[in-house]
């Protein structure tokens, strides 16, 4: 497995770990389907928590620019499409759990409501 993957995987397992702490249930894991792809899907009181987890082995990149318009127009569509695959009808949340360090040393910060789906105009 190549060093980011395993990065990735561990990241991911801290975010579990923190979301389960603060009252989460972990819905799903890496969930894919066709080209969508969302990393953790939780509920949380009456809501259906998608979480998007950026993890860096440092602080010289910030994780939070990686999550841009078009990633967040691409979250949004697979979290619909998730919606509607799973016929759920809860209202939506968008978190981001952002990851720095390495095993033994490292930061975690949560942003609850990180972002909300952009408006269609027609």
């Amino acid at each position: 497995m190549a060093q980011h993957n395993e990065t990735g995987d561990w990241g991911e397992q801290i975010a579990v770990d923190t979301l389960v702490r603060q009252g989460y249930a972990i819905v799903e894991r890496n969930w894919h389907s066709g080209h969508y792809e969302l990393d953790i899907i939780a509920m949380k009181g009456d809501r259906l928590v998608f979480v998007e987890v950026k993890t860096r082995a440092d602080g010289d990149y910030d994780p939070f620019s990686a999550i841009d318009r078009r990633k967040i127009k691409r979250l949004v569509a697979a979290a619909r499409s998730f919606m509607a695959l799973k016929d759920y009808e809860h209202e939506m949340q968008f978190d981001v759990i952002i990851i720095v360090g390495s095993p033994g040393c490292y930061k975690v910060e949560h942003i609850p409501d990180a972002f909300m789906p952009p408006l269609k105009t027609y």
